[in-house]
């Protein structure tokens, strides 16, 4: 990602070398001295205290600073740049002996949003349908910790006569109704997450004049690729799943002849289908 964004960035170098000095150190007060986001020549953002480098990426903002277990706290928000993935937290604290420290949270390619409570950090992560994942939590004196492991769960006591799709941002937000998630289980078996991811870069769903509405989507920054639809029979009860394959065939669940004509129809005007 970096060599990429060189190379997209080099022309705005040599046309204009002085742009990385133009942009103003940003200084944030901290423990008694100050943390500086500065730039350099190859447009990467360098955090420092008092001088001392702590981190750098090509993507730098101050967030906030916190009280947690007594100690300040400076949060900031580091990542490649551009949209391929989200940022990671980093924590920023003096501790009772020693420098001031930096530890970023998160993997390669981001981490949860920080939830700050009086004593420590914790990192949720966001869960599709189908997904478990990992709970973190972070202490000034402890670092970074494994709180325990999340799974996603739809909301109890949710049917199918509770579905409204016009309050629907994306067709993937059907999957937190309890009757909705046991059918799409049901059908896609351990593929329900890769299917929801298809659907994520998505709208709000339509409605055909049988009442079944659906939508499609795509893989975040990936579309084209696993592109999905989605469609909800409500009376019947009833889903309807389409996804490109890596053969660039597109596997439907069920059987595409089990399919009602007009969901054939606007799965086809959405992703490349059998005819």
């Amino acid at each position: 990602m970096r060599q990429a964004f060189l190379a997209l960035t080099a022309g705005v170098l040599l046309a204009a070398p002085a742009f990385a000095q133009d942009e103003p150190p940003q200084d944030i007060p901290f423990e008694g001295g100050t943390l500086t986001i500065t730039q350099n020549e190859e447009f990467e953002k360098v955090l420092s205290f008092n001088g001392r480098e702590l981190a750098r990426n090509f993507a730098l903002f101050y967030n906030r600073t916190v009280v947690v277990a007594g100690k300040n706290v400076a949060l900031f928000d580091i990542g490649d740049g551009g949209n391929m993935c989200g940022t990671n937290a980093v924590m920023v604290w003096k501790p009772d002996a020693g420098d001031v420290q930096a530890e970023i949270a998160g993997e390669d390619c981001g981490s949860p949003p920080a939830a700050v409570t009086d004593y420590n950090i914790y990192f949720v992560p966001f869960l599709l349908p189908g997904a478990s994942g990992p709970v973190q939590v972070w202490t000034p004196s402890e670092g970074m910790k494994l709180a325990g492991s999340m799974v996603f769960a739809p909301q109890p006591g949710t049917g199918w006569a509770d579905l409204d799709p016009a309050k629907l941002d994306n067709i993937v937000d059907s999957l937190s109704n309890a009757e909705i998630y046991a059918a799409a289980q049901a059908l896609l078996g351990d593929e329900v997450t890769q299917v929801a991811t298809g659907l994520l870069v998505g709208g709000g769903a339509e409605v055909l004049p049988s009442g079944i509405f659906w939508s499609s989507g795509c893989v975040p920054h990936a579309c084209g690729s696993y592109d999905a639809f989605m469609a909800v029979d409500a009376r019947a009860k009833k889903l309807y799943f389409a996804q490109r394959q890596d053969s660039g065939d597109t596997k439907t669940w069920p059987a595409l002849a089990e399919w009602p004509k007009d969901v054939a129809d606007a799965a086809r005007s959405a992703i490349p289908m059998e005819q």
